[in-house]
């Protein structure tokens, strides 16, 4: 219970060093970048503007290892500053937006989670001329089950996921969920830190539906999940890296860009989509409800589709990318990979998350805590002490601002 509150109290430290910004001046030297001929506005008046990005872990170039610095190479064309954080899974971004004291101009959520925001009204309607780049955006990207008429979202990456094994330690060539059910390899097999993923895992090798509203299915997953739970080392989510990479664990569920970035580090790795099925998925940028620098974000999202910069990121990410300069582009690394762009007769079943009603919601959250597992799906618990924080930073403004008159 303490490490729990102990995270929550990270979460609104980040509430507050959020709200009392300091800027910190960029450190590695932004690449010159191409300019996609379209109707190029003048933006000069948002030079020595914010703008507010919340997104995942590791999922932006960002000058490490000779790729390029994207926010540093925005700054530079445009004079606009980004603060820029990070969030562990869809159900922290939902709770810290749902929380409010905070104001982001820019979120990167997966499919199911955009449904949701746009059900609730936690969206604005982007202003599509001020995408030109959108013409990049593949077809068979556009008009999702998620935003069925192109208003509030532009993809960023898909992928699907699979199991990453270590050869070192799993027998054969695994090709189902069970092999995170097998007890030889007990204490070696890691699992999402998030409901939704990991009530997955035991849905398709019980061969449900990933989105099924029966509580009957919901319970046999829960079940599936407590049979496992002794056999798990951990569960994680961007820790999963170091764990397979160092061989601190031997079998873990993840997304297929990923595997990539951890078999540089462990040529001992593995990966498979498992034959049962398995989550596909898309990652768009949006703009939340009330955010300050609407303009500066749909310049920022136009800015993340032009070729040079869509290639670094898909790059530096590897997770496939619905952009066709990147596809059709000669300078990227992963053109044809296997993994992210699997020939037709090598796909695996595939189902897109949907956004469950609250009702089949507030059962998986209510096994996800009976579980015991220290996730992210205390919604209530996070809106609760944002309230606090929010008066935190209240007062501490007054004082400030009373300091100042003082002097």
């Amino acid at each position: 219970m303490m490490k729990k509150f102990a995270a929550v109290f990270l979460v609104l430290m980040s509430v507050l060093s959020l709200s009392l910004t300091a800027f910190a001046d960029e450190t590695t030297t932004a690449a010159t970048t191409t300019t996609t001929p379209a109707e190029e506005k003048d933006y000069s008046h948002l030079e020595g503007t914010t703008l507010y990005v919340y997104n995942w872990g590791e999922y932006i170039s960002d000058g490490s290892e000779g790729s390029l610095n994207v926010l540093a190479a925005f700054k530079e064309k445009y004079g606009i500053t980004v603060q820029y954080s990070m969030y562990d899974s869809n159900e922290d971004l939902y709770a810290k937006l749902a929380a409010g004291g905070t104001n982001y101009d820019v979120i990167i959520p997966s499919d199911y989670m955009i449904a949701r925001l746009v059900a609730e009204n936690m969206l604005e309607k982007i202003d599509f001329d001020n995408i030109p780049n959108y013409q990049y955006i593949a077809d068979e990207h556009k008009s999702t089950y998620f935003d069925p008429k192109n208003e509030y979202s532009v993809p960023y990456t898909v992928g699907m996921v699979g199991i990453i094994y270590n050869t070192k330690v799993v027998d054969g060539t695994p090709d189902s969920w069970s092999l995170m059910w097998d007890e030889k390899y007990s204490g070696q097999i890691l699992n999402f830190n998030n409901p939704r993923d990991a009530f997955s895992t035991a849905q398709f090798l019980l061969g449900q539906d990933a989105n099924s509203e029966a509580p009957a299915d919901w319970e046999a997953a829960f079940e599936k999940l407590k049979e496992q739970k002794p056999l798990i080392q951990n569960y994680v989510m961007d820790e999963v890296f170091n764990k397979m990479e160092k061989g601190e664990a031997a079998i873990a569920p993840y997304y297929a860009g990923d595997f990539l970035s951890m078999a540089d580090n462990n040529p001992d790795l593995a990966f498979f989509y498992p034959k049962e099925g398995t989550n596909i998925f898309m990652d768009s940028m949006c703009i939340p409800k009330g955010a300050a620098n609407k303009e500066a974000a749909e310049l920022f999202i136009n800015f993340m589709l032009e070729p040079e910069i869509a290639v670094a990121n898909a790059d530096y990410i590897c997770y496939a990318s619905p952009n066709t300069a990147v596809l059709e582009s000669d300078d990227y690394e992963l053109k044809g990979n296997e993994y992210l762009y699997p020939a037709e007769g090598d796909k695996p079943e595939t189902q897109y998350f949907h956004a469950l009603p609250k009702t089949t919601l507030d059962l998986m959250n209510s096994y996800w805590n009976e579980l015991g597992i220290a996730g992210s799906s205390n919604t209530a618990l996070y809106i609760a002490l944002a309230g606090v924080a929010v008066v935190v930073i209240a007062a501490f403004v007054f004082a400030a601002v009373r300091k100042k008159k003082r002097a």
